[in-house]
């Protein structure tokens, strides 16, 4: 214990008789330790504060950056899926040809042509159906959507049922992946 020197002992004694004669100097005492501590909750409510912050900037960033790591997951993976759509695209004048072809050669006696170069075109289109190429389905008579089709021109339909409807398929329509690479160029019932 160390020793207190005599003024020190004398303004104790002094403080403690003060304030036993008069009881609001001792309140006073209370609310000046009550405004220390409450400058310290201040602090410490703004320390909290700041931590709540910085950890709301932390969860943003985070949560923006899973959002940027999926996004160019789903665009790589969309670009694996099309990487070869113009290759594909060159090959589809090829696969109308081939058409036009089988049905030239249907007209024909020679069966023994016709057979083989079917074999090339059901190969030639199973080849490029597994590299994810399909054709769009349209019909006579299917209701004509501007997302889907590409009309070429309109005419008078030949009934009340085709108005607004598909009557005749030019040129053939074909996807890749989900993405549509040639627009089925059809003729629609005015």
């Amino acid at each position: 214990m160390s020793k207190k020197s005599k003024v020190e002992e004398i303004e104790g004694e002094l403080n403690e008789s003060q304030i036993a004669e008069n009881p609001e100097l001792n309140q006073e005492n209370k609310d000046g330790a009550n405004e220390a501590e409450s400058g310290n909750l201040s602090e410490e409510d703004q320390l909290r504060e700041e931590l709540a912050k910085e950890k709301d900037k932390f969860l943003r960033l985070f949560a923006e950056f899973e959002n940027f790591k999926k996004r160019t997951s789903k665009e790589r993976m969309d670009l694996f899926k099309t990487a070869g759509q113009e290759v594909m695209v060159s090959l589809l004048p090829v696969l109308d040809d081939f058409d036009r072809a089988m049905k030239e050669l249907s007209k024909s006696e020679d069966k023994e042509m016709f057979k083989g170069v079917e074999l090339i075109n059901n190969k030639f289109k199973e080849t490029l159906k597994a590299k994810g190429l399909e054709q769009i389905e349209v019909g006579e008579g299917d209701v004509f959507d501007a997302e889907v089709h590409d009309a070429i021109t309109q005419i008078p339909a030949p009934n009340k049922k085709l108005k607004g409807k598909i009557i005749d398929v030019v040129e053939k329509g074909f996807k890749l992946g989900e993405r549509i690479i040639r627009h089925p160029k059809v003729v629609v019932g005015n």
